[in-house]
């Protein structure tokens, strides 16, 4: 059986200059897949075309062995969050309206807001700590508290599948690791997350599944332990580098070896 989401000889072109090179892409079910690659390598632009937001040249998006152009925008915004990498409010709006957006999917002239979509806000605001902030304007927060806004209002949304671009920009250390134990959780709760990460130890230790990208074409993937060494490393980000164990997960580090 394919798997929920998966992507067959897909392509995207800005213009005439075409920037993912027809991918074949298997997504697991109930797994953190991390998408890793140097800067413009495609990686947002590949999260991007699952999620619906740029269309492919060529190829098709599956989404429960449906083409993902077939759903309507609210049923697909019922199976698939997504987390962008650049986005905004308006002016004036509040942290619980901004997370209680993601429960429009769910609405209907039949199905008005509901306790049930109460919970739903008040459980995503709780597990990004920011339930404290409920009633501050979203363009008043810090960088870090902002994306951690936007976390809950896909989280609200309680998708079956899950896909963050750099869901850690802005974040100190300390909130990078809760931002990646809320996707480990989300993936133990039965969630298919897919995450675009640029720290690659964090990856690493992270994720059940590695997609490696370089100029707009998938060049690995599976767990880290079958697709990480020294080799791949220096191929793809051109930096000698060792991969050893890390020493608290067993999982591979990369420890740059530097330009001396």
């Amino acid at each position: 059986m394919s798997p929920r989401l998966h992507a067959r000889d897909l392509a995207v072109a800005y213009g005439p200059r075409e920037v993912l090179h027809g991918v074949d892409l298997d997504i697991p079910d109930k797994q953190l897949t991390a998408i890793i690659g140097p800067n413009a390598c495609g990686k947002s632009t590949l999260l991007r075309a699952l999620a619906r937001l740029l269309p492919a040249s060529r190829g098709e998006v599956w989404v429960d062995d449906r083409q993902a152009g077939s759903y309507t925008a609210k049923e697909f915004a019922r199976v698939i969050g997504m987390l962008p990498q650049t986005v905004s409010a308006p002016d004036g709006m509040s942290v619980a309206d901004l997370v209680s957006r993601g429960r429009y999917p769910h609405q209907s002239l039949l199905r008005q807001w509901s306790a049930d979509d109460q919970a739903a806000v008040s459980q995503a605001m709780a597990a990004v700590d920011i339930a404290a902030l409920a009633d501050r304007p979203v363009n008043e927060l810090s960088g870090g508290q902002r994306q951690r806004a936007w976390l809950a209002m896909v989280l609200a949304q309680q998708t079956p599948i899950v896909l963050l671009d750099e869901p850690t920009t802005y974040l100190d250390l300390a909130h990078q690791i809760e931002v990646l134990n809320l996707t480990r959780r989300l993936r133990e709760d039965g969630h298919t997350v897919v995450v675009v990460l640029h720290e690659l130890n964090l990856a690493f230790r992270y994720a059940d599944h590695l997609v490696v990208m370089s100029e707009g074409r998938v060049v690995a993937s599976g767990t880290p332990h079958e697709v990480v060494d020294s080799a791949l490393i220096e191929d793809v980000y051109d930096v000698p580098c060792l991969v050893i164990p890390d020493p608290v997960t067993g999982t591979p580090m990369v420890i740059p070896k530097g330009t001396s």
